[in-house]
């Protein structure tokens, strides 16, 4: 049997108050978890979560329903994206 070892290469500290590392530390112990797996793999799954946010667009049914509107039947320009039209059209010939 061949037993692998992990090559960690970037440590992060946290300084944390000790009723905040005793918190940590009996939801770790619940899991049969370290401290440093339950605090990793938590932090881990929460910038996953945050990053997806930010990622995907999440509209409501009624905004969906007017975004899909608009795109089929999209409303006339008004003036001011015409003007904003123009001035583009003339910038890019300059």
């Amino acid at each position: 049997m061949v037993i692998q070892k992990l090559e960690l290469t970037d440590k992060i500290e946290a300084s944390v108050k000790p009723e905040i590392k005793a918190l940590l530390q009996e939801a770790a112990d619940l899991q049969g978890r370290s401290l440093d797996d339950f605090i990793l793999s938590t932090v881990q799954a929460e910038a996953k979560r945050v990053i997806e946010q930010y990622r995907i667009l999440k509209l409501s049914k009624e905004d969906a329903e007017a975004f899909a509107e608009e795109v089929l039947n999209p409303s006339p320009p008004n003036p001011v994206l015409k003007e904003a039209a123009e001035w583009y059209e003339q910038a890019m010939a300059d």
